[in-house]
């Protein structure tokens, strides 16, 4: 790999890693689920920079690679589950220390409840409208047109607005 990648690679990095950790936290069970996810993420992003064609911004791309990782290992990890027995009578201590994170309030903690249970694809969308990112960008991470893009988040908005009243 060469140095241009590299820098390209780093200067990215640096600019997306809170957004790319956000996602990743959608799609994990919890934060330290999250770190092994974005760890996968930055992996491939690596593996895959000698690649890019530059049709988009290095940050779309990465962000492409990065829903691509979390829907795979949503997949992964829910065919896994459905395999596993629950053995409710035993628990298991976990000694690792652990860092110290600070609690959401309330209301985040039922967004992200209820942005949990959408549906996969409104689940990405949401995602990228999260992290600020213009509804050209991501009507380009997802191929579909900007007026779609407008038209599935305020869909979007309405049906977390509702799951976020029925919990309160």
């Amino acid at each position: 790999m060469g140095k241009e990648h590299e820098t390209i690679f780093l200067k990215a990095l640096e600019e997306n890693q809170q957004r790319l950790f956000r996602i990743c936290l959608i799609y994990s069970k919890d934060r330290e689920d999250a770190k092994d996810l974005f760890q996968e993420v930055l992996v491939r992003v690596w593996q895959s920079t000698a690649t890019f064609k530059g049709k988009s911004s290095f940050g779309t791309w990465m962000f492409r690679i990065a829903l691509n990782v979390c829907l795979q290992f949503k997949t992964k990890r829910t065919k896994n589950e459905s395999r596993l027995i629950k053995l409710d009578s035993i628990t298991i201590a976990n000694f690792r220390s652990v860092e110290k994170v600070e609690e959401p309030n309330e209301k985040l903690k039922h967004l992200r409840k209820c942005i949990k249970n959408l549906k996969k694809s409104d689940k990405v969308i949401i995602a990228l409208y999260l992290e600020e990112l213009a509804y050209k960008e991501i009507s380009s991470i997802l191929g579909i047109t900007e007026n779609n893009v407008a038209v599935k988040i305020k869909r979007i908005k309405s049906k977390l607005l509702n799951c976020i009243n029925e919990i309160s």
